[in-house]
Parts: structure tokens; C-alpha cells; sequence
């Protein structure tokens, strides 16, 4: 997960502070190089980094701090609201036209994502009600019209194309007249990446841009490219006039740099982040949730909105209603984990609950991994239907047959039903938590080796 380091580094810094009665220039030497520092290795901009760096011993030793908060509750505060800042202090969202339809420009390099993120953008947007036409004007590129079909046929919206013989100009220029023929509130349009700026390529898009008037050119970065991201951002900004980015790639091993710095240097906000593959993986982008995150902070207000849109509220409340009835069985088990699947990696979901940031490594030292899912799906799918509803009729030869058929150890069946039988009674001491459930949220049965 990208910030991982970063995260880690930040967090040392102000533990520092602790037992510290007052915060003195001197004391700030030290936590304010390692900040430095972790900001550079994390890829950030040299200037905003020092700029950053700057702000905090300022208001550190400004008359500002409330007396009420211990020395390192100050500098987390100071720290987070200035690491809000940076990203952009609050959410900047899409344009929306008055008179529809809206149209949005998809512009960047080559290998950033940019035609994956016309696919992921139309799912965001027809998840609210939108009805997106998606523009296939990237003429150049083998395969991207064919590529940007099968998102349509994926996402379940029209797909525009005249082939690769005809200008993307005039690509453009004509899916407005079919979005108005289909009744699209929303234009897309996939224009041509190179592998590199160069003048033809601004030409087109600065002719694509005059000829449809989007409401929003956006900008796809790779954030695994770190400063070169920047630098490609400042570019287009400068060339084009964006009105804001998409940084895909932040769940890998990025350092992050990019998101920390391109809002400084470019003045362009980040609108989006691409946290996966999945077409559900483009997430809105808010400047004092991803701070809270860096901060080990968490993020539960993603994660709320993520299981409001992955939870089957139905099938928690009768989850409940089974946790206090004691009949919670095999089959509702698989499909809490199923449910868990579906919000993201074990690495995204921790990152999100606050304190538990940190625990990604220890899990990943103890063993366990996203496949640990995939193996316990295995054995309770082996099942039959009347042994994943009532489990204590397994007996040893059963077990023998679960884990034939699963693919896996006798030992491996019995630690699952072991892990089972803990947590019914672990859910039976939260009766409380099930309320919660009822709500919105759900309990999540954890699956350890």
C-alpha cells in the first residue's frame, strides 16, 4: 500500500513528543528532519517538502496551540491539518453541466491507466444514476478501441466509435450528436496517449478540447512514477488548462510523492485515486481522509461508504437475528467473507480503522494472506449444504472428504471449524455490535492461521 513507509516514518516522528511538557525550537529539531526525510524518500516534491516542514515548526511554536492538548496531540493536529492542506484541503468534485450533457476529457500518457479509468469513471457514475456514453478516440493505440468495448459491455453503457480511420476530432465532434441520440447525460471521452509529451499530441487535444468544450479535462498519473508524475501533470496543466487528476495505481508500492506534491506544484486536484483492477476500485478523493490515513488516523468514513455499497443490508439483519438466536451457521459465515472480499484487500480495510494500520506487516510475518480467504471458500464449498448448517455433525471421516475435496489438510478443516466455533462465541459477547450492524455496518468474522 502506498505510504506505508511514509505512515510509519511520520508516526516515530511525533511519538517523539511524548512526555514532553512543552514544545521548544530545540525539541522540534529532530522530529521535523525525520518528517523532511520521510517526505523525500516518499518522492516528494524537494521544495514542497521543505515548505511543509516550514509551516509546521511555525504554527508549532505559534501562539495558536491549544493548551488543552499534550505535546504530541498539538503536533498530530498541526501535522494533520497541514498534511489536509497539501492534498488539497477538501474534496474537489466533478463538474456537472447545467444542461447536459456533461462532457469529460480523459487525457495522459501511455501505460497510466487512462482507458481502464474510462471504464472504472463510467461505473462510478452510472452507480449514481448517471447514463454515461463512453468516446473511443484513441485511434492509435492497437487494441484500445477494443479494449474500451469491452469495459462498455462490462459496465453496461454505448460505446461510440468510427474505427481508427477518422480524426478523434471528429470522433468527438459526432458523439455528441449520438449521446443526444441515446439520451447520455455524460460524455467520456478515451483520447490517444504517447509514450512521451510531444507537440502532435497537444496539438490534437488542445483540437479535441476546442471542438467540444469539455466541462472537465482530467488527467491520469501513474503514481508508481513518482516526481515524473508531477512533472507530466504540470505539463498538460500548462498546455491543456486541466481541471483535475486521477492517480491510479495508490494500492501498489507507490511512495506516494505524487498525491503529496502535484496539488502544490500544478494547483490541479486530485478528483479521483485508483485503489485496484476492479471497476469498483476508482474512489473519490478526500484530502483530510487520506491525511487521517497517512497519520495511522484511519479512514472509517470510507470505509463506511464502502460497505454501504457492498452490504447486502438484508442479509446482515438475518445475520443478527441467527448471532442471537445461536444459530449462526457455515453458509453465513461464507458469505461474511464474502462480503469482505468484496470492500478491497485485507491491506485497504486495515488501513481504514483507526490503529490498525500497522498490523498489514504483522499479518503478513504470521502468514496470513488474501489467499487464506480463498482457501477457507474451498473447504466450506466442499461441504454439503446440511454440514455447512449444522457443523457439529463433521466427524472425522467427513473431514477426511472435506479436505479431499477442498485440495486441502485434515488440519486445515479443523482450524476452520475451530476459527468458526471461536467466533460464535466471540459474536454472542458482542450482541451490542449486531445493533451496529442494523446500521449500516457489519460484523466481520476474522480468519487468522
Amino acid at each position: 500500500m502506498a505510504f506505508e513507509s511514509l505512515s510509519e516514518r511520520l508516526q516515530n516522528a511525533i511519538k517523539m513528543f511524548r512526555g514532553t511538557k512543552e514544545i521548544t525550537e530545540e525539541d522540534l529539531k529532530e522530529p521535523l528532519r525525520q518528517v523532511r526525510m520521510a517526505l523525500l524518500e516518499a518522492d516528494v516534491n524537494f521544495k514542497v517538502a521543505k515548505n511543509f516542514v516550514a509551516k509546521i515548526k511555525e504554527r508549532a511554536l505559534g501562539a495558536e496551540i491549544q493548551q488543552n492538548l499534550s505535546p504530541s496531540q498539538q503536533i498530530i493536529k498541526i501535522v494533520d491539518e497541514e498534511l489536509t492542506a497539501l492534498l488539497g484541503g477538501t474534496q474537489a468534485k466533478l463538474t456537472v453541466a447545467d444542461k447536459p450533457p456533461t462532457i469529460i476529457m480523459l487525457v495522459g500518457l501511455q501505460g497510466t491507466g487512462k482507458t481502464t479509468t474510462v471504464g472504472k469513471l463510467a461505473y462510478n457514475l452510472k452507480k449514481k444514476k448517471k447514463s454515461p456514453l463512453l468516446v473511443a478516440a484513441d485511434v492509435y493505440r492497437p487494441a484500445a478501441i477494443t479494449q474500451l468495448q469491452v469495459l462498455g459491455e462490462q459496465v453496461g453503457v454505448p460505446v461510440f466509435s468510427l474505427g481508427n480511420e477518422i480524426s478523434p476530432v471528429e470522433i468527438a465532434r459526432q458523439s455528441l450528436d449520438k449521446a443526444a441520440h441515446l439520451a447520455c447525460d455524460t460524455i467520456i471521452i478515451d483520447t490517444a496517449g504517447r509514450l512521451h509529451i510531444d507537440e502532435k499530441l497537444m496539438e490534437e487535444l488542445q483540437d479535441i478540447k476546442a471542438t467540444v468544450n469539455p466541462h472537465e479535462i482530467l488527467l491520469t498519473v501513474d503514481a508508481m512514477t513518482g516526481q515524473d508524475a508531477v512533472t507530466v501533470a504540470d505539463t498538460f496543466n500548462k498546455d491543456l488548462g486541466l481541471t483535475g487528476l486521477v492517480v491510479t495505481k495508490l494500492d501498489g508500492d507507490a511512495r506516494g510523492g505524487a498525491v503529496l506534491s502535484v496539488r502544490e506544484v500544478t494547483g490541479c486536484p486530485v478528483k479521483f485515486v485508483g485503489m485496484g483492477e476492479k471497476l469498483d476500485a476508482l474512489e473519490p478523493f478526500y484530502p483530510d481522509r487520506m491525511a487521517s490515513r497517512i497519520l495511522g488516523m484511519g479512514d472509517i468514513l470510507s470505509l463506511i461508504d464502502k460497505i454501504k455499497d457492498t452490504t447486502d443490508l438484508a442479509k446482515v439483519l438475518e445475520a443478527e437475528k441467527k448471532i442471537k438466536k445461536d444459530e449462526f451457521t457455515l453458509e453465513q459465515f461464507l458469505e461474511q467473507m464474502q462480503q469482505i472480499k468484496k470492500l478491497g484487500s485485507l491491506d485497504t480495510i486495515l488501513g481504514m480503522i483507526p490503529g490498525m494500520g500497522g498490523i498489514s506487516q504483522k499479518l503478513k510475518e504470521a502468514n496470513v494472506d488474501e489467499k487464506e480467504f480463498a482457501r477457507v471458500e474451498a473447504i466450506i464449498r466442499s461441504m454439503t449444504p446440511k454440514e455447512r448448517q449444522k457443523p457439529e455433525i463433521i466427524n472425522g471421516s467427513r473431514r477426511k472428504r472435506i479436505a479431499a475435496g477442498s485440495g486441502m489438510k485434515v488440519q486445515d478443516v479443523n482450524r476452520l471449524l475451530k476459527n468458526f466455533d471461536d467466533s460464535k462465541k466471540l459474536m454472542k459477547k458482542m450482541q451490542g455490535m449486531a445493533k451496529f450492524a442494523s446500521k449500516g455496518g457489519k460484523m466481520l468474522p476474522f480468519m487468522h492461521k
